[in-house]
């Protein structure tokens, strides 16, 4: 009898022991709003990849692609909740909460890649990200959507003074909005389906979006100038619910770091990588490509940043200017 209660117990506490492993297991819903063929896909699937393999098993992540858990502004609402995990967003729908974010839309704010991440990877992305868990975010990292470019179905555009007159789409975004217009443009801010429809009856005569999105939305058969503009940067961040963040350990919430910022890089170098590959596409489509006197371009929009620098704290648009 006493040998069948020592293994009865042995059993039981077997069972016990596992039935905690299984208790502590949870699973992290992130969220994107895009197809499975895009960046931010390429950096979901690194999270999910590198967080269960350091995890041990503690840790599962269920991506959800193609706003199947809602835009980007109701997944920001969502994190805050607690009701989705982790997301990754582009920068406009964070200005809308939180406006101190919108510096990274001035116009020409970086000189190349490298600036960029320089930036965002440094003090001052870090102290934007801190600052996101006043409102009900954990910031992890920074991929990016990247550098927007100028397309048209009128003319090359290689000086400022070649964008007078064109009537260009923008998201509704003030900086951008004003920005083009201190090009000369006629900017028409409007929503993305909107534009499509717009582009291919040409009510409207342009629009400015990253390679990507040009090659996806195949713009090039109704825009068949490409200026390399690259007049901003958009980055997104890979973000977790503070609710969610709280619940981890110290070793899951280093191991969830470590994910968003291989996640981060996987988006990074994807862009990279296919940059060229894009350009040639797009040249094979037909596209005419233009690389603009981009320093005439930064004198141009001057005024952008005497209207809009001060909003975004002392000395913080020169700091990331001065940044090597």
């Amino acid at each position: 009898m006493k040998r069948f209660f020592v293994l009865f117990l042995g059993v039981a506490m077997s069972i016990a022991m596992v039935s905690v492993g299984f208790a502590k297991a949870r699973t992290i819903k992130l969220a994107h709003v895009v197809n499975e063929q895009d960046a931010f896909h390429v950096c979901a699937l690194k999270f999910k990849e590198v967080v269960e393999q350091g995890s041990d098993g503690s840790l599962k992540v269920t991506v959800f692609p193609n706003a199947k858990l809602g835009d980007e502004r109701t997944l920001l609402e969502s994190l805050r909740m607690g009701v989705v995990d982790a997301a990754i967003i582009t920068g406009g729908p964070i200005v809308n909460f939180m406006p101190r974010f919108g510096v990274f839309d001035l116009p020409f704010l970086f000189r190349d890649p490298d600036h960029a991440y320089a930036v965002l990877d440094g003090p001052i992305g870090q102290g934007l990200l801190d600052e996101m868990e006043g409102f009900g975010w954990k910031g992890l990292a920074y991929g990016e959507r990247g550098f927007r470019n100028l397309t048209n179905s009128v003319r090359p555009v290689a000086v400022p003074d070649d964008v007078k007159g064109l009537k260009i789409r923008l998201m509704q975004n003030p900086i951008y909005v004003d920005t083009f217009k201190e090009l000369g443009a006629n900017a028409v801010p409007m929503a993305w389906t909107e534009a499509l429809t717009a582009l291919q009856q040409r009510t409207i005569d342009g629009q400015e979006n990253p390679l990507n999105v040009i090659v996806s939305f195949k713009l090039y058969e109704s825009q068949k100038h490409l200026s390399l503009t690259r007049h901003a940067y958009a980055p997104n961040v890979i973000m977790m619910s503070m609710a969610t963040w709280k619940k981890l350990t110290p070793e899951e919430q280093n191991v969830v770091l470590e994910g968003a910022r291989a996640g981060a890089k996987a988006n990074r170098d994807l862009d990279n990588e296919k940059e060229e590959e894009w350009m040639a596409f797009l040249r094979g489509q037909g596209m005419e490509i233009v690389e603009p006197d981009l320093a005439a371009f930064r004198n141009a929009v001057a005024p952008v940043y005497e209207k809009y620098g001060d909003q975004f704290g002392e000395g913080t648009v020169q700091a990331i200017l001065d940044t090597e």
